[in-house]
């Protein structure tokens, strides 16, 4: 069961991988967004990617850590589940926020697993 749970935790890391990228290449913003890098929504999407490296941090740590588990489930079901009531409320609009909408949606099954496996004590 322990392999399920690292396993879950490591998709749950990919998930967060490609959003985190424009941290370090903001030039990216533009091929996951379709937003320009520069100006004020440039740089609220580079942050933006900083606050997924963080999550995709605290995957990794938690993929490796038990005690980080709790927290780190709160997380990421606060992002991901936040996103997704924001989403439907604004229409669930095509274009890149679609794919978003749709990488958190199957994220939720590796979610609800390591969720119920951090809070089940299991």
């Amino acid at each position: 069961m322990e392999l399920l749970t690292k396993l879950s935790w490591g998709a749950l890391a990919l998930i967060h991988l490609m959003p985190s990228v424009p941290i370090f290449r903001p030039k990216m913003i533009e091929t996951l967004y379709g937003a320009a890098p520069s100006g004020d929504i440039g740089l609220l999407l580079t942050h933006r990617s900083g606050l997924f490296l963080a999550l995709l941090v605290t995957c990794l740590f938690a993929m490796f850590s038990a005690e980080a588990r709790k927290l780190a489930t709160l997380v990421l079901a606060v992002s991901m589940i936040s996103f997704l009531i924001l989403y439907m409320r604004a229409g669930m609009p095509a274009g890149p926020l679609k794919k978003i909408a749709i990488a958190d949606a199957i994220g939720l099954i590796p979610l609800a697993f390591v969720i119920w496996q951090a809070w089940s004590g299991k």
